[in-house]
């Protein structure tokens, strides 16, 4: 096992395994997740955190709602135009 150590800054440099292990490049924007079950750095994710009430009606749909069958049956149709 690698270690380091935190600068007088406040920095902290990788261990060259551990960056190439998990793939990190130079630039890579990690967080840092303090919860004990989780591990204390993992790449940042490349967009805010969003809820379903966030994106609903992203799509640009404006008819009438579709029901789970409808668009199962859709599928299946435009599955055996192509074929």
């Amino acid at each position: 096992m690698a270690t380091t150590k935190r600068s007088s800054k406040g920095q902290v440099v990788l261990p060259s395994a551990a960056r190439l292990a998990r793939r990190w490049k130079a630039g890579t924007k990690l967080a840092v997740d303090n919860r004990p079950e989780r591990d204390p750095l993992r790449p940042a994710k490349p967009f805010a955190e969003t809820s379903l009430a966030d994106v609903v009606g992203s799509a640009g749909y404006k008819g009438p709602r579709k029901t789970l069958r409808d668009m199962e049956d859709a599928v299946l149709r435009g599955g055996h135009k192509r074929n």
